[in-house]
């Protein structure tokens, strides 16, 4: 129990030297992600390969939203996130990898470019990064990850934490059982939200719908930083 004692005793008094690290990853992104223009975030699996349908909607959406003139960030890995990022320097807007080391899965893609390739320890100042930056978010289809940044951005628009804006799901096979069980218990059965949040989000199947509503949103309100 004393060796125990001791080892607890060392790991706190790291604790606090740790707030220079965080502070370094705040610090780097907001100086270079700054430089950069409005940007949509794209989201999605690592796992999800080239030959998959979900791949080529990803790439074409970020490519039609690059020659719009908007920034793509991904989280920099495999998967949707590389399709997101060729797609956007193939419509040669800026391409922004957000990488956060993992056990598995995660390599930086090759299609970021050199000066917007961001590398990340903490996935809550990855997070604060992808929100502050970003006008839209799309949602490919996903893991927990995915699900996580999906409520992330819905609970922050919720609670006027940031303004609205467009938060797109994109696969309506792949998410109809999700949106069924939201409508259906958690505003039906429970009453856990209210009736307007199912607006937070819109539902489509392509990468022309998804510009569409995105373009929409933004003819009628203004870019802005999100806080």
């Amino acid at each position: 129990m004393e060796h125990t004692r001791k080892d607890w005793n060392s790991i706190k008094s790291n604790d606090s030297w740790s707030i220079f690290k965080i502070m370094s990853e705040f610090v780097d992104a907001y100086d270079r992600m700054s430089k950069i223009g409005p940007c949509i975030s794209i989201f999605g699996s690592a796992r999800t390969k080239e030959n998959n349908p979900y791949f080529g909607i990803g790439e074409d959406l970020a490519f039609k939203l690059a020659t719009l003139g908007y920034g793509i960030i991904s989280g920099g890995g495999p998967g949707i996130m590389e399709a997101a990022n060729k797609g956007a320097q193939k419509g040669k807007g800026p391409s922004v990898g957000l990488n956060i080391d993992l056990p598995f899965e995660q390599n930086h893609n090759p299609y970021i470019d050199a000066a917007h390739n961001l590398e990340f320890d903490y996935f809550f100042v990855r997070k604060v990064i992808f929100v502050k930056y970003s006008q839209a978010f799309v949602i490919m289809p996903g893991g927990f990850g995915t699900l996580d940044e999906f409520f992330e951005s819905l609970t922050l628009i919720q609670t006027n934490k940031i303004a609205k804006r467009p938060v797109v799901l994109v696969g309506k096979k792949y998410w109809t059982g999700l949106i069924n069980w939201i409508e259906e218990v958690m505003l039906g059965e429970e009453n856990n939200i209210s009736a307007p949040d199912l607006s937070l989000f819109k539902l489509v199947d392509t990468a022309d719908e998804a510009v569409a509503y995105i373009e929409e949103f933004f003819s009628s309100n203004l870019l802005s930083p999100n806080f």
